[in-house]
């Protein structure tokens, strides 16, 4: 690749930005598309949450209070035409957990892959502004409003929860977890570096957009494998099947004790079917002495959601780094 003689910066001309500022005026400037679409998404969303929380939530309660009063011991919000504020707070959760994605294609595509692709990043460093300081302003802006909108969704999305969690029962899907903490922004800051070295390493456009959203899913899929050994379970056992645990609470695992020994996913449908007599003797039969379930308790909700904030913003600072480092490498 020969790309030195024209990464090097000419002395600055008087139109070039030579202040950071300058820099990250034109980011913003070349991007307001960008920064308006997020800008709608963080309100719109907000607004979302704010109508769930003030208006559904209400219509919701007074709903349950009418089947109380009528003597119904179960009402479904489709009977009485509401759709659920529960149903509502999970898709708002779904497009707050991973917005991430959106951030991975814009980062790839139109932040750093269009430019290398179009040689208008070759052009900039022509004019007095050096790769690295042209790479710290791509990033960095985004970065900065990325965390800003992210975190006003998180801190708007736990107030929508925070008063009408007796009409929630979803506590520990992905897509929940995620959206009550800091981890939105982390893997959204961990997108965006992901795109860039993705951009940086194949300089083209459209590809550098694909893989960086595959990467960042794949990643994200990872984590969430490993999510449950982040922190000690608690284990709680019985003589008999179905351990009463918390129902705010995420199982983990559940099996049966054969001789002592914890086997998950046990079949205890091949002792059913006659007295209990009967059931008890095949229990015996198989050695079975008891049931167990390793689960999360509520209260560890913030000591894993912590944890894997800190993975995520580790790989991101890798990626930042291997990043900086093979543009430097390029570039003289």
């Amino acid at each position: 690749m020969t790309a030195v003689a024209d990464a090097r910066p000419a002395a600055a001309s008087p139109a070039a930005p030579s202040t950071s500022w300058g820099t990250a005026r034109t980011v913003l400037r070349l991007h307001r598309a960008a920064l308006v679409v997020w800008a709608v998404f963080v309100v719109g969303l907000s607004g979302w949450l704010v109508w769930l929380a003030e208006v559904t939530a209400k219509e919701e309660r007074k709903a349950l209070e009418a089947c109380d009063r009528a003597g119904q011991d179960w009402c479904d919000m489709t009977m009485v035409g509401l759709p659920g504020y529960e149903v509502g707070m999970g898709w708002v959760g779904l497009l707050v957990a991973y917005v991430f994605f959106g951030t991975a294609a814009f980062a790839g595509g139109a932040l750093i892959g269009r430019e290398l692709e179009n040689g208008t990043a070759r052009l900039a460093w022509t004019q007095g502004i050096t790769p690295t300081r042209w790479l710290t302003a791509k990033l960095g802006v985004p970065a900065l409003v990325v965390t800003a909108g992210a975190t006003a969704l998180v801190l708007v999305y736990r107030w929508a929860r925070s008063g009408n969690q007796d009409l929630l029962y979803d506590v520990w899907s992905d897509s929940t977890f995620l959206s009550r903490g800091p981890a939105v922004v982390a893997y959204a800051l961990c997108a965006l570096a992901v795109g860039a070295l993705t951009a940086l390493l194949l300089r083209r456009a459209l590809p550098a957009l694909t893989v960086s959203v595959v990467a960042t899913g794949l990643l994200a899929f990872a984590v969430a494998q490993y999510r449950g050994s982040f922190w000690p379970t608690v284990t709680l056992t019985s003589a008999t099947e179905g351990s009463d645990y918390p129902l705010s609470a995420w199982e983990v695992e559940s099996g049966a004790l054969i001789h002592g020994r914890q086997v998950p996913n046990f079949d205890v449908t091949r002792c059913y079917g006659g007295s209990t007599a009967r059931t008890q003797g095949c229990f015996d039969d198989l050695g079975v002495t008891g049931f167990y379930t390793t689960y999360h308790p509520e209260s560890h909700y913030w000591p894993i959601h912590l944890v894997e904030t800190g993975i995520v913003l580790t790989v991101a600072a890798l990626a930042t780094t291997a990043a900086f480092w093979l543009l430097r490498r390029r570039t003289v």
